[in-house]
């Protein structure tokens, strides 16, 4: 009779590790993203004026996005490397087409009107300019040497260059940031990032002469908001009244009067954190910053265990990325940051971030799913 070694029964199949092979899924990923969503859909509820249409919209999206996920999931991260230049360079072109003859509404030119739906071609660039920098910088020996860095650079204020015209701050802060992140996972050096800051700090008087007057007023607003209450200033107000009225334990579902009541403007998409902290108090918030945490934590784990430089600074910047999200959406809810139109990640309404977000975490899953078919 033939007996098993201990190899043998240690890699042995179980019909749970098949499945999970086969859909090319991390479980603790997915189950915190699964959870996300699913606070999205109780909050967003109440916010949108228990309109279960609102719900139904948000639900095929959300549906379209974890399928999105996990078609991603199964694209071996190579093929992401061998393509990053081209999805990078596509992105630029739409880029530059929206600023040519894009779709304009709210006083922004953010959209390519396709007919038979608007397409914005911003969140696309929130992937495909880490790529391009990670597969870049993957090419050469790190930490990168001035002339890297500078080309490198380069490629990441194109776009955020031609965002910023749109105009549209949030994305091009995020853009932004993704690119950085993937030159602080190469290994800038810290002193280099200093100069850097100190660089960008001597032209804060430039770059306020060309921001619009809108994004003026966000900056005047976040330093002292009562100076126009009834105008530049009521957003962040309310957003402050609703969260502090939600106290430790909160109002209770359905409970938020400040969105009942259209105190709130943007209630269930860039506020919706303050109708959630009115309603389930600090106890809830914490637990929703827990997710998130757990979340980050799970995708950076990710990022560590990738056993190439292309995988490791692409799963670093878009964790990066899903992390600044989060802080500048609360951040400029509770007052610490300026509004800026960035929204609460899975949780907010609508479906263009969804999209985006679920499909950077497909690419992770990709990256961990795959790592032992990628050479050591």
């Amino acid at each position: 009779m033939k007996t098993e070694t201990r190899d043998e029964q240690f890699y042995q199949p179980s019909v749970i590790g098949t499945i999970l092979r086969t859909l090319h899924v991390d479980i603790p990923l997915f189950i915190g993203l699964f959870l996300i969503s699913i606070s999205s859909f109780v909050i967003l509820y109440s916010a949108g004026g228990e309109d279960i249409s609102i719900l139904i919209r948000q639900a095929t999206r959300v549906a379209f996005a974890f399928v999105l996920m996990i078609i991603l999931a199964h694209v071996n991260p190579r093929q992401f490397q061998r393509y990053s230049s081209t999805f990078y360079i596509i992105g630029v072109m739409l880029l530059i087409a929206v600023l040519l003859f894009g779709y304009i509404g709210k006083g922004a030119q953010r959209w390519l009107d396709l007919g038979f739906f608007r397409f914005q071609p911003s969140e696309m660039i929130k992937i495909t300019t880490p790529m391009m920098i990670a597969k870049f910088l993957s090419e050469y020996a790190l930490p990168p040497k001035p002339k890297q860095f500078f080309i490198a650079a380069l490629l990441i204020i194109i776009p955020t260059f031609l965002i910023a015209k749109q105009p549209d701050l949030g994305t091009s802060i995020l853009v932004a940031s993704s690119g950085a992140a993937v030159l602080f996972f190469a290994g800038l050096s810290w002193m280099f990032m200093l100069i850097i800051a100190g660089v960008l700090g001597l032209l804060t008087p430039v770059l306020w002469h060309f921001m619009h007057d809108y994004q003026k007023g966000r900056v005047i607003t976040f330093l002292n908001p009562e100076s126009d209450p009834l105008g530049k200033g009521y957003h962040i107000i309310q957003s402050k009244i609703s969260i502090g009225s939600g106290g430790v334990h909160g109002k209770g579902w359905l409970g938020s009067t400040q969105a009942k009541l259209d105190f709130l403007p943007e209630s269930s998409t860039d506020f919706i954190f303050a109708v959630f902290a009115e309603e389930f108090g600090l106890l809830g918030c914490l637990g929703l910053l827990l997710l998130y945490f757990l979340v980050i934590i799970r995708c950076l784990y990710i990022a560590v265990q990738a056993q190439d430089s292309y995988s490791r600074l692409l799963a670093g910047s878009l964790t990066f990325s899903f992390f600044v999200y989060v802080f500048v959406n609360i951040g400029m809810v509770i007052g610490i940051l300026p509004v800026v139109g960035v929204p609460l990640p899975l949780i907010s309404y609508g479906g263009t971030s969804m999209v985006t977000l679920l499909a950077s975490f497909g690419i992770l899953m990709s990256i961990h799913t795959h790592r032992k078919l990628l050479p050591t």
